[in-house]
């Protein structure tokens, strides 16, 4: 186990990723969230699959990087209720298969926890990354833009862009309820007041 750093409790993340026929696609999901485990800051990854019956890819994705894996329905708002159900650690993190979260995301994640707990906010507050999107040029940089003007005004970040908090506020939240749009329903009942935008990014692909 990686020594932690001083004066950090330490492996605190739960991390929930809803999978369906992503396999291949979770390596460097995965491989980006070494360095919180390395610090001691993630406590587990738990990869709750739908893939049709008989599929293993994502399994043994788990098997070989060490993560949880929980067979669920196709549903994707029961997979992320299953992996919070699951969770051993106060803190759950929600990720897509496809988010790349980027560099300097374990020092502001950890720097929120630090001061959502010390504050006695921990209940109150929940984060999300900023939206990178991969590509060169001028259309992933547009999008980006036309993203951040649609969050000023909404309130709300991409359901894509992952979510951080506590096991206490979800379940004050209601959890996720059933169907597709069950993030993005978990954002709403946050509200723009309740939810902070960490610095760092999630790197998404290009619609």
């Amino acid at each position: 186990m990686p020594a932690q750093e001083e004066g950090w409790a330490g492996r605190v993340i739960s991390v929930v990723i809803p999978t369906r026929e992503s396999g291949g696609l979770l390596i460097p999901t995965l491989a980006a969230l070494v360095p919180g485990a390395a610090v001691g800051l993630v406590r587990e990854v738990l990869l709750v699959d739908g893939s049709a019956q008989g599929s293993n890819e994502t399994a043994e994705v788990a098997d070989a990087a060490g993560c949880e894996y929980l067979a669920g329905p196709a549903d994707v708002g029961v997979r992320l209720r299953i992996g919070a159900e699951a969770a051993r650690g106060p803190w759950l993190m929600f990720i897509e298969p496809v988010g790349l979260l980027q560099e300097g995301w374990t020092r502001e994640v950890r720097s929120f926890i630090d001061q959502a707990e010390r504050s006695g906010a921990a209940d109150r507050h929940a984060a999300s990354f900023r939206l990178a999107l991969d590509g060169f040029g001028f259309g992933p940089r547009l999008q980006e833009s036309a993203a951040a003007l649609r969050q000023m005004v909404t309130g709300r970040p991409r359901p894509e862009q992952g979510l951080l908090l506590h096991q206490r506020l979800y379940e004050r939240l209601g959890r996720h309820e059933d169907g597709g749009r069950a993030a993005a329903r978990l954002l709403g009942r946050i509200g723009r007041r309740r939810l902070v935008m960490l610095r760092s990014q999630m790197l998404l692909p290009m619609e």
